[in-house]
């Protein structure tokens, strides 16, 4: 903009001049024209308006100024302006990006995540300095930070914590250390989400087997305990029939056995007309029950 100014002014003084030499209004009237579109590029050229949720960070002849904050600015001419958004960027580890993360075990995984991540306002000439630009600190500094603290989180934890039973923990301590990894270069985290983590196949293969194995031992351990109760339960009913049993022997002297006999016998002969047994035993005298006399 500085340098079309100035040709737009030279172009001005040129008709000027040559409208004067010529006594040529409309040259004199171009040569306004062309001075005042000069001077307005000449003004356009020094102001510089930083947008909303931007920092801008300007540089002259090399040297690094101020950050400059969100409104309009006055600048040199010579001066470029580098802006930097303050709104929090997505980096998402995904797809071809996935991170491959090894257990402490050396099970291979595929973790899969997104970084929101901002500037601090305060420290954009830091980050200028370190990056350049925008893309430049998300694929210089964000990107492989995240990716190595995610590497070094999952060594720490077995395979079964990093895909299923320890996920919130393995991501609340991914994101304090990306936290405190950027904090001190200018760069706010302000979210870390672990969205998936997947097996490798051959992982996969070594859970599903383990899987398996536990389920055997499960059957045969409820195989057991139901034979160890099925056991139990015949030794009580055992038990209860010796019991029972000896409770009966020492309850049978032999004028019991005798009554029995009789009252056994009785019924009998209520039916038929006559019985002559013996009852007893060592040569007793039989019993005769009449079943018509009763």
């Amino acid at each position: 903009m500085f340098v079309i100014a100035i040709l737009l002014v030279i172009t001005a003084v040129v008709l000027f001049f040559v409208g004067r030499a010529n006594d040529s209004t409309g040259l004199k009237w171009g040569a306004a024209g062309a001075l005042l579109a000069g001077l307005f590029s000449l003004v356009a050229s020094m102001t510089y308006v930083i947008s909303a949720y931007e920092v801008g960070v300007p540089v002259a002849f090399g040297k690094v100024g101020e950050p400059m904050t969100s409104g309009m600015h006055v600048k040199s001419p010579f001066t470029d302006v580098t802006t930097f958004s303050t709104r929090p960027v997505d980096l998402n580890l995904s797809d071809k990006d996935v991170v491959e993360v090894r257990s402490s075990q050396g099970g291979v995984m595929y973790a899969e995540l997104t970084v929101k991540w901002s500037v601090d306002q305060a420290k954009a000439v830091e980050l200028y300095k370190l990056a350049g630009s925008e893309d430049a600190i998300q694929q210089r500094l964000v990107y492989p930070d995240s990716r190595e603290i995610v590497r070094n989180v999952f060594a720490r934890h077995t395979s079964v914590e990093g895909y299923a039973s320890d996920r919130e923990g393995i991501n609340a301590e991914i994101g304090a250390l990306i936290k405190e990894r950027l904090a001190p270069r200018g760069i706010d985290v302000t979210t870390v989400n672990l969205r998936n983590v997947k097996p490798s196949d051959a992982l996969q293969g070594q859970i599903d087997r383990k899987i398996q194995q536990e389920q055997a031992t499960e059957r045969a351990i409820e195989a057991s305990r139901t034979a160890k109760a099925e056991a139990d339960r015949r030794r009580i009913e055992a038990e209860g029939i010796a019991r029972a049993n000896k409770i009966l022997n020492d309850s049978l002297t032999d004028k019991v056995l005798m009554n029995q006999c009789i009252d056994a016998y009785k019924e009998a002969a209520a039916k038929n007309p006559v019985y002559a047994v013996p009852c007893g035993s060592g040569g007793s005298a039989p019993v005769i029950v009449d079943g018509s006399k009763r």
